[in-house]
């Protein structure tokens, strides 16, 4: 483990620089740095900033300390001056915005304890409880561990005690989705604490405003994930089912992608939070039920040149390509043609590639009709044209190679139109680049026909074993 510092430590150094080797300011800061990083030392939670403020003692006093510090003695007041407290509540904000260092140093000075009495304070008032909990997220951001069981419980009880005030719903989402991430323990706590049903309940209410849709969207996304490297088995399966089978998500989600279908970035939003939520065979059919693959369909064709869209919109007709019935039907109304036109258009950008190949890659497993109408419709050339644009992009270059095997591995006769398009040539210059494609680059090459080197990675020959 890295060696840590203090903040007064690399503070100290620093203002030696400059009294007693006359060093500039900045010159002063940079030395420092190289010198406590050729020691080994972890500066990642250190603001490397010039202290250029005045603490109470006299001393230096960073910026974001003062700002903590003026919003503190403001809140010591039973009625604090409106503008005043906003005004600070801005300037920490933005101090807390500038890194995670400056939010770091907050925290150790007491500043979840500082924040936590904010929003407290103002329980009652909807409009200055919104600024306080816009704020206290900021500050949250990446430290997930500062929250504890009452911050959760308040921000839950404010999505039920406010209900309508659209500001202040979007503000605590936002608050919640940064204690939520990279935090399986929080995640739990807070279903455990009611969110299920706030966020479905704010959905409907405001399934028309932006930024509600969207800051929900992020917290439904998030109990679905599996990124705390602590826990050995997170809940993420679990959650998704929770709140298809037991709050009507995707019955809810569906309603805002029409409610907000005008408006391509929140759509985006809706469509890949839905892709989340796809996680068993039977909410794949579902979504097609509530008729959600001809809405998603119909507002990918009016919004196909929008990249992020387009992105999302492939990611959930890819997710829901795990069920074999929807496989098909997403072929027969135009799904497929849809891909391969948003992956030509968007053929300069890796991530509408990625999505695009990985999405032929699941129509075409299993489904030899499928694979004859992607051939028809020129989607291995546009397989084969984004690998060779996105030569150094080791994600596209698997996706695209998964996708070639689909396309030959019970439809042999299709090998020799893709070896046309120089696909082997560019699969093995993608397998000497990323050492990650050579399984699925081997894999496809063979299924085309060409020749592999199978290598035998180990042989045991019973030297120095004894019994």
């Amino acid at each position: 483990m890295a060696k840590q510092i203090s903040q007064e430590t690399f503070d100290a150094v620093v203002k030696e620089n400059m009294e007693e080797f006359e060093m500039e300011g900045e010159e002063a800061v940079q030395e420092a740095v190289q010198q406590f990083e050729s020691q080994g030392v972890d500066l990642s939670n250190i603001v490397k900033t010039l202290n250029l403020g005045s603490s109470p003692s006299g001393g230096p006093e960073h910026a974001v300390l003062q700002a903590l510090s003026d919003l503190s003695t403001l809140l010591t007041s039973d009625s604090p001056d409106p503008e005043k407290l906003t005004s600070a509540l801005q300037t920490f904000q933005e101090q807390c915005k500038v890194s995670f260092s400056h939010r770091s140093l907050a925290a150790s000075k007491d500043g979840y304890k500082v924040m936590f009495s904010a929003c407290t304070k103002f329980n009652d008032d909807a409009n200055m409880l919104c600024r306080c909990i816009e704020t206290f997220g900021a500050f949250l951001e990446g430290q997930p561990d500062l929250i504890d069981e009452a911050s959760m419980t308040f921000l839950v009880q404010t999505l039920t005690k406010f209900p309508d005030d659209a500001p202040l719903q979007a503000s605590t989402f936002k608050a919640i989705y940064a204690t939520c991430l990279k935090h399986e323990t929080n995640r739990q706590a807070y279903i455990e604490h009611g969110l299920l049903p706030c966020l479905m309940k704010a959905l409907e209410t405001h399934g028309a405003n932006a930024d509600v849709v969207k800051s929900a969207c992020t917290v439904v996304r998030v109990l679905t994930f599996d990124d705390d490297i602590r826990v050995p088995f997170g809940k993420a399966h679990e959650h998704a089912k929770m709140m298809v089978m037991e709050n009507k998500a995707l019955e809810t989600l569906l309603a805002c992608l029409t409610a907000c279908k005008g408006d391509a970035g929140t759509t985006s939003e809706v469509c890949l939070t839905l892709s989340r939520l796809a996680v068993r065979n039977e909410f794949c059919q579902a979504i097609v039920d509530l008729g959600g693959l001809d809405l998603v369909l119909n507002v990918m064709r009016d919004n196909v040149r929008h990249q992020a869209l387009a992105s999302r919109g492939i990611s959930l007709l890819k997710a829901i390509a795990g069920n074999d019935d929807v496989k098909t039907k997403i072929v027969q109304t135009g799904g497929m043609e849809l891909i391969i036109t948003a992956l030509n258009i968007h053929i300069g950008v890796a991530q509408v590639c990625e999505e695009g190949c990985a999405a032929l890659c699941a129509l075409a497993l299993r489904n030899t009709d499928n694979v004859k109408a992607i051939m028809a419709a020129n989607g291995a050339e546009a397989v084969v044209q984004a690998m060779k644009v996105h030569m150094d992009k080791s994600s596209v270059q698997k996706q695209g190679c998964m996708a070639i095997r689909n396309l030959v591995a019970r439809t042999r006769d299709f090998a020799g139109p893709i070896l046309e398009l120089g696909a082997e040539d560019i699969i093995n210059e993608a397998r000497a680049r990323h050492k990650d494609v050579e399984d699925v680059g081997k894999a496809a090459i063979r299924d085309l026909g060409g020749q592999v080197e199978l290598r035998v990675l180990w042989k045991g020959e019973g030297r120095g074993i004894k019994h």
